[in-house]
């Protein structure tokens, strides 16, 4: 007997019932973080793929953190930074060399926190909502930079090292 989807088997088991709220009010960073990084392990287990496992991590932190109005990837692809799985407005196919934060992380080698856009030299706009914004390296398996992670907020000074140090650690698990 075959399962078809539909029989009440859960083909691709969900964050149903996440709530960014509390009785108390809103869920302290963390704890958000640590729901998005168990989400992140459990569906981690059901492909190896790259870009699934990209997609999959810009849409649970899209969906956890409401300040996330831009949730994606950019790829360093022959010299290039162009645009992979995203969450949000319509982006920037690619970015121009060595201007803006995407490429301050990967000229860098290191993590930007940017909490007022407005005040970066090289600033791209992509979306002139935002205006703070955080990137991280994302490093293949030997340590290489492949890319970066690119989160916007329409909030100003949205991200501090707290979010670095998690993004951080759930990027690490993309190459598992």
């Amino acid at each position: 007997m075959s399962t078809e989807i539909g029989d009440g088997v859960d083909v691709c088991p969900s964050s149903r019932g996440w709530s960014a709220q509390t009785s108390a009010g809103p869920k302290p960073k963390q704890a958000l973080y640590d729901e998005v990084q168990w989400e992140v392990e459990r569906q981690f287990q059901q492909s190896g793929d790259r870009v699934a496992r990209m997609a999959t991590v810009v849409a649970l932190l899209a969906a956890r953190f409401k300040h996330f109005f831009w949730t994606g990837f950019y790829f360093l692809i022959d010299g290039k930074l162009t645009v992979g799985p995203y969450q949000g407005t319509p982006a920037c196919i690619t970015l121009p060399a060595h201007q803006g934060v995407c490429w301050a992380g990967i000229d860098r080698g290191e993590p930007v926190i940017v909490p007022n856009v407005h005040e970066f030299p090289s600033h791209i706009v992509c979306d002139g909502r935002a205006n703070s914004e955080v990137v991280v390296p994302l490093r293949n398996r030997h340590g290489m930079i492949i890319g970066v992670l690119d989160v916007d907020s329409a909030d100003f000074n949205s991200f501090d090292q707290v979010d670095v140090d998690r993004l951080e650690q759930i990027l690490a698990l993309i190459h598992g």
